[in-house]
């Protein structure tokens, strides 16, 4: 990680990171006890840690990234998302953006808004996605 995105994670962590990677790990760990949930407890706990450090990586799809489509890029993967979305992806994109819409308010947060608007839409639909260091 370079200094730049260190230095960025440090300011995102107090600016509003370290709370909703907390709703992410609270949204793992229910998913997790149902046993059921257990296939989206595993991607919230793969962005929990990317929203505690967004800076320096980045999230894309698996299908783009390996090439080849599988069980969570492909039609399991849409129904397992909108099952997400109606279970905790709606509250965990409204965290998001409730706190960038506060961040967007001063200069300085607008750089750490654009990356919780990013985190919502992450939130809508994460089944299917892997996180990458940024180029």
């Amino acid at each position: 990680m370079s200094p730049v995105s260190l230095l960025l994670n440090i300011i995102w962590i107090v600016l509003g990171g370290a709370w909703m990677a907390f709703g992410w790990l609270v949204a793992a760990v229910v998913m997790a006890i149902t046993i059921i949930g257990i296939p989206w407890a595993r991607a919230a706990f793969n962005i929990a840690a990317y929203t505690l450090f967004p800076f320096g990586f980045t999230a894309i799809s698996r299908d783009a990234y390996t090439g080849q489509e599988d069980i969570g890029t492909g039609p399991l993967g849409v129904i397992g998302n909108i099952f997400w979305l109606v279970l905790a992806g709606w509250w965990l994109a409204l965290g998001h953006l409730v706190t960038a819409v506060v961040l967007a308010v001063t200069i300085i947060g607008i750089p750490f808004a654009w990356a919780h608007l990013k985190l919502a839409g992450i939130a809508l639909w994460p089944i299917g996605k892997i996180i990458v260091p940024t180029a």
